[in-house]
C-alpha cells in the first residue's frame, strides 16, 4: 500500500470546511442508489479502467470511497500504477458520519 488514507471523519471535515475534493464512489449504481455523498461522482470499480478519462487530475488528488475501503484501496493502487495521485476514504461509507443522498 503506497497510497494515503483520510478516515471518513476527515473527509466529512475538508467538505465542511468548504475544501475541494475530488471525490470518487467506486461502488455499484445500486449501491450508490440506497445513499452518497453528494459532491461524489459515481465512477463503478468496473467500469473505471474504460472511464479513466474522467478522472480529470488536477492538484488535488483523486479521493476514493466504496463501502468498506477494500475496493477503493485496490482502485488506489490501479490508479498509482497509472500515474495517477490517489487517496482512500478508510473505512468508507460504512463509517461516513454525514449527509447522504439517496436516489
Amino acid at each position: 500500500m503506497s497510497y494515503p488514507e483520510w478516515t471518513a471523519g476527515e473527509l466529512a471535515a475538508k467538505l465542511a470546511g468548504g475544501e475541494v475534493v475530488n471525490l470518487v464512489d467506486v461502488r455499484e449504481l445500486e449501491e450508490w442508489q440506497e445513499g452518497h455523498i453528494s459532491s461524489a461522482r459515481l465512477i463503478p470499480m468496473s467500469e473505471l479502467p474504460d472511464r479513466l478519462d474522467e478522472l480529470t487530475q488536477g492538484a488535488e488528488p483523486i479521493v476514493l470511497i466504496c463501502r468498506s475501503g477494500a475496493r477503493s484501496g485496490r482502485v488506489c493502487d490501479y490508479l498509482e500504477q497509472q500515474g495517477y495521485s490517489a487517496v482512500n476514504v478508510a473505512g468508507g461509507m460504512l463509517a461516513w458520519p454525514g449527509e447522504v443522498v439517496v436516489g
